[in-house]
Order: C-alpha cells, then sequence, then structure tokens
C-alpha cells in the first residue's frame, strides 16, 4: 500500500470511546490517550464504564468495558452525549454503544472479532459490517487481531500475550489519526513496565503497527487536529476524583498539623482511596484496611479521639453499615470525616455504575437527632477542594462531615491545576492546651457551640467521652431529660452555626427569572451546558448548584424566591427536592431525575427545561 496525503481537519472538541470485553485493555487504552491529550494541551473529562458483573460472559453486551473521552480546545464540563469516534473490540461492544454514536461517526471495528458465533451471541442476526446497517457511518474494517500477532512474529510471542497487546494497535490507530506523537505512550510503556523490558517492546512495537496501518489504508479519509485550549499557567494532570480525594485529606493533614489515619474495608467504587493514601507513609499517613465496615469506621473513631485527622472511605453499602458509629462520633463531638463514592442500590445493585441515591442517607441516616455535616463535590477536580474543605469543616467543628462523590466523579478524570499548599485556607482544630484551668470536656466557644479538642495525655486534661448522654459542660454521663434535650439542641446547633463559616449560594445568571434550575453532585456539568445554551437562546433561565447541603448556604432562601419555577436535577428519585421542599415550602418545584446508573445527557435536559418554559 502506499501512503495517502490526507487533509487535516480542525476540530475543537471531540468525543472517543473505546469499547470491548472486560479483557480487552479499554481502560489502559482510554488512560493513555488521555494523557497524550493533556500532553497535547487539550481539556479533558473522562468517564471509564465497567460491566456491573464480575465475570460477565465474554463476547456478551453485559460483559462490555468501555471508556470514553471528551477531549477540546475549550473547557470541557462533560464526557460528552454522542461520540465521534467509536473503536469497538467485538460485536457486543458494537452493539452495547452504537446509540452513542452520532450518525457519521467514525467506527473502528476488529474484523476478526466479527465471526458468526460472537454475532450471534451479541444479537446480531447478519454481520453489521457487510449488512448495510452501518451506512451511516464511516465505518474503518480493521484485522486488528491478526495484523498484532503479525507484527509481532519475529518476537516468538505467544498467541495470548500476542492477543492481549491488540488494544496497542487500535490505539496506534487513533495515535495517527489524532496526529499524536508516539513518543508520550513510548514513555508510558516505560514507566509500567520497567519490571519487564519485554512488554515495553511487545507494546511499542504493536503501537507502532497500529500507526503505520492507519497511514496506509484508503479508509482513513483525514486526520483530526484539537489546538491546546488557554489555561491559567501552571503545574497540569489528568486526575480522577478518587486520586483528588485522597489528595485534599493529605493537604488537609498538612494545613493542620493533625497526622491523617484512614481506616476503611475495600468496596467499589471507593478502594482507589485507600490505595492512594496507603502509598504516603512518608507524609504521615497511616492506613488501616479493616475486616469491615463497622470496624473501618470504630478504628477512625478512635484515632480521631487520639487527636488524628481521622477518615472512613466507602459506598453506600457500607455507609449504611457505618451509621451507629457515625452517631457515636456526633455524641463524642469528634471530627470524622466519611467519604461516600455513591454507586447504584439498593443492596448490591449496580456496584460499577453511578447514582446520587445516598442523600436521604447522609442527611438523616442515623438513629436518635444525629445531625452532622454533609458536602458535595462536582467534579474529579472538585473532589480535591471539598475533601479538604470537609476536613476543615469537621475539625474545626469538632463533628463528623459526609463527603458525598460518586462513581462518575471518582473514576472519571478531568485536568487539575496542581494548587500551591500556601494559597489552600488554614485549618485550625480547637486544641485544648495544657494545664488549662477552665477546661471541661463539654465547655463551648460562645459564637460556635464548638467545644475543644483534648489529646489524651496532654498534662492537666483528664476527661471523659463516650455514647452515653453527657452532662453539658462537665461531661460525666447523665440521664437528665432536660440536660439530653438541652444537648441535642447544641450538637443540633453547633451544626447550624457551620453556615456561618461558608460561603453564600451563587447563581449563573440573573438572580430573577422564568427558570431556576438547581442541581448539586457530578450533574454540574451536563446541567451547565444545557443552561448556557438556553441562555444564549434568550431564555429566561438561570443555575444554582449546591456544594454545601447540611447545612444549605444562608442564602438559599432567598435565591429560590426569585424564579417563577424551580427545577431540581438530580440522578435519582427526587432526594434533593424533598429536602428543598421540607426545609422552604413552596408549589413550584419541579424535577427531573434518572436511575439507570448513567449520567444525565445535554439533549435530555435541554428538552424538559424547554418544556417547562413553555408550559404556563
Amino acid at each position: 500500500m502506499t501512503k495517502k496525503k490526507r487533509n487535516v481537519v480542525e476540530r475543537d472538541s471531540v468525543v472517543v470511546k473505546f469499547v470491548g470485553d472486560s479483557g480487552d485493555g479499554m481502560q489502559l487504552s482510554g488512560n493513555i490517550f488521555s494523557d497524550s491529550a493533556a500532553v497535547a494541551g487539550n481539556d479533558l473529562a473522562t468517564f471509564p464504564d465497567f460491566p456491573a458483573e464480575i465475570r460477565a460472559p465474554q463476547n456478551t453486551v453485559p460483559g462490555v468495558s468501555g471508556f470514553q473521552v471528551h477531549l477540546g480546545s475549550k473547557k470541557i464540563f462533560t464526557i460528552g452525549d454522542l461520540c465521534d469516534v467509536i473503536v469497538a473490540m467485538n460485536p457486543a461492544s458494537l452493539k452495547a454503544n452504537l446509540n452513542w454514536a452520532k450518525k457519521g461517526a467514525t467506527l473502528i471495528l476488529d474484523v476478526d472479532a466479527f465471526d458468526e458465533k460472537s454475532i450471534e451471541k451479541a444479537g446480531y442476526k447478519s454481520n453489521p459490517i457487510t449488512d448495510g446497517s452501518l451506512n451511516s457511518y464511516q465505518v474503518i474494517p480493521a484485522p486488528i487481531t491478526s495484523l498484532t500477532k503479525g507484527s509481532l512474529k519475529e518476537m516468538d510471542v505467544d498467541n495470548k500475550t500476542a492477543e492481549r497487546s491488540k488494544n496497542m494497535f487500535a490505539l496506534g490507530m487513533l495515535y495517527f489519526i489524532f496526529n499524536r506523537d508516539l513518543k508520550q505512550a513510548i514513555s508510558y510503556f516505560e514507566i509500567k513496565f520497567k519490571k519487564n523490558p519485554r512488554l515495553i517492546d511487545i507494546n511499542t512495537v504493536v503501537l507502532k503497527a497500529g500507526y503505520a496501518f492507519a497511514d496506509t489504508i484508503e479508509a482513513v479519509e483525514s486526520t483530526i487536529s484539537i489546538p491546546p485550549a488557554k489555561m491559567e499557567k501552571g503545574k497540569y494532570r489528568d486526575i480522577n476524583g478518587n486520586l483528588a480525594t485522597a489528595w485534599g485529606l493529605l493537604a488537609a493533614s498538612e494545613k493542620s498539623g493533625r497526622p491523617l489515619f484512614l481506616g476503611s474495608y475495600p468496596i467499589t467504587p471507593a478502594t482507589d482511596i485507600l490505595v492512594e493514601l496507603a502509598k504516603w507513609k512518608s507524609l504521615g499517613a497511616k492506613v488501616f484496611q479493616a475486616e469491615d465496615e463497622i470496624a473501618g469506621v470504630c478504628s477512625a473513631i478512635g484515632a480521631s479521639f487520639t487527636g488524628a485527622m481521622a477518615c472512613t472511605t466507602t459506598s453506600g453499602p457500607g455507609f449504611s453499615l457505618k451509621s451507629e458509629a457515625i452517631g457515636l462520633a456526633v455524641m463524642t463531638e469528634l471530627p470524622l470525616i466519611i467519604v461516600d463514592v455513591q454507586r447504584a442500590g439498593p443492596s448490591t445493585g449496580l456496584p460499577t455504575k453511578s447514582e446520587q441515591s445516598d442523600l436521604m442517607q447522609a442527611l438523616y441516616g442515623r438513629n436518635g437527632e444525629c445531625p452532622v455535616i454533609v458536602i458535595a463535590a462536582s467534579t474529579p477536580e472538585d473532589c480535591f477542594y471539598y475533601a479538604f474543605m470537609a476536613a476543615k469543616l469537621s475539625m474545626e467543628h469538632m463533628t463528623p462531615c459526609i463527603f458525598l462523590t460518586d462513581g462518575t466523579l471518582g473514576f472519571g478524570s478531568a485536568l487539575f491545576k496542581i494548587p500551591k499548599m500556601a494559597d489552600l485556607p488554614p485549618i485550625n482544630p480547637p486544641l485544648a492546651k495544657p494545664n488549662d484551668p477552665d477546661y471541661k470536656p463539654y465547655r463551648r466557644d460562645p459564637e460556635t457551640l464548638v467545644r475543644q479538642w483534648a489529646i489524651p495525655g496532654t498534662e492537666g486534661l483528664r476527661h471523659r467521652v463516650g455514647g452515653l448522654e453527657k452532662e453539658n459542660i462537665i461531661g460525666s454521663v447523665s440521664t437528665d431529660p432536660a440536660n439530653h434535650q438541652l444537648m441535642v439542641d447544641l450538637r443540633a446547633a453547633k451544626v447550624e452555626k457551620v453556615a456561618d463559616f461558608i460561603p453564600e449560594q451563587e447563581i449563573d445568571g440573573d438572580k430573577e427569572g422564568d427558570l431556576l434550575v438547581v442541581s448539586w453532585g457530578s450533574t454540574y456539568g451536563a446541567v451547565h451546558i444545557a443552561v448556557q445554551q438556553l441562555k444564549a437562546e434568550g431564555k429566561k433561565i438561570s443555575h444554582a448548584h449546591f456544594k454545601y447541603i447540611m447545612p444549605l448556604p444562608k442564602n438559599t432562601e432567598k435565591v429560590l424566591k426569585g424564579f417563577k419555577k424551580i427545577v431540581v436535577c438530580e440522578l435519582n428519585s427526587g432526594q434533593f427536592v424533598q429536602y428543598l421542599k421540607a426545609k422552604f415550602p413552596k408549589d413550584n418545584y419541579h424535577q427531573v431525575n434518572k436511575v439507570q446508573g448513567l449520567p444525565f445527557t445535554i439533549t435530555e435536559l435541554t428538552e424538559k427545561f424547554n418544556q417547562l418554559l413553555e408550559e404556563k
């Protein structure tokens, strides 16, 4: 074949998705491609899509694994509604994802995988490559598996290893199509496989073979160029929400001067926080992988009693198991950060899929009158800053703080400008001083109602705390009804006073209008873009995205007052809207809800917003 001179098409953004069986290496290909976009200066957002079953049958739709990347020369807020390019390694992955392809999208298909048995297993009645059903797309049929094996013939590589390398052949094709430098991917191999140089050579050979193949075939009619995005000067990296959360907690530990302790039990999709923090003994982090969820949170409470910045990480099922112990932290008035990376439920549910269905549990899921601080991140980058804030608020106000993220944020990634420690706000835990003659376990600051944190062993500060109700100020066990009422009221008032230490709620748009769109958590990107599109059309629509949930910002009622209609968008059946209705009763609330383990698309939001704007 002879090389063909191709046109270069400049695009401001493109959505690419890698899909295949669980063992096809789609997550790895997607991550390397994302890194190349970041190195090229593009902004990006990613979304890995794992099967909900641990070992779904091969070549079936439930077993499809995917990785979506939205990259561009402008600020990227979402993972993208529909894909411009899909790399599908078998019929099942094409079947599961074709609905997410734009008309005219490029489909790179491994024709070697489209045998009769696999086609039938995927639910097709005929071969989609040859039956005309893909005529509205640009199809690049490539014998990826056989060409991968052929490229490795001289290296005497066994068939199994060769087949496992086919994802790098597809990645090489994409590097050519997007005018990327192969050096970045090769550097990645050198780091990842440094203990096995043969794997570096194998992956490099296959990557280059895929690049060369794309350079010679007629089906690649043009290549794509995406200019760098304009960004503030600084040091950036591609970061997922779980990694950002871990780093935010480490930063809070350094700022507060309190050693970090994490007591946790592994659970999807939160485990990576535990794994990351375990790497940082050099920064004083202590990580305890407990035998179960209850042991994890109880160990953290013990560490908090001794003066550590104590954390526990989990997802919905584990969060419910921790509820009694969280009540103990409320009663003892000890700081505790509980990170809940939400997933689809109930019970085991869809453990690799994302929802916002734990909000009511975070607000009310404990016995007794048991208020805690609740905040939520909205982007992977946000996970750093709001994990930091969760630690700050918990320690400075001596009460547990629940920090909500979800699978979309935890696994998804975005570009993150690494901040300077000097630019982060101070954290000042209310530590009691040695031999303070006025110290009492439950004596409170009159402004904040916060008790002091007396570290055991500090001279002259012997005290008791525990799960039984305590006498106000003194701290001895008390069953007096009036005292119990007083302590319940004080703990609740202390949490409400946190509103004095958080920013007021902002509105994106006018403070009055026809429609206020309310959102929280990972819905931010899609809602933001949908609102911007309608504002550009002249619609009287504004957006309020909440990050502080308990307590709500002090001006929340004022924010809600200026609009004829309020629509609350969330990935559950309506939990935040019920909370707002209870706090601020009105008859103009509306809802947009989705419980499919998938994020909102911009299209479905704009359709609903237009419908509400047109209704009288």
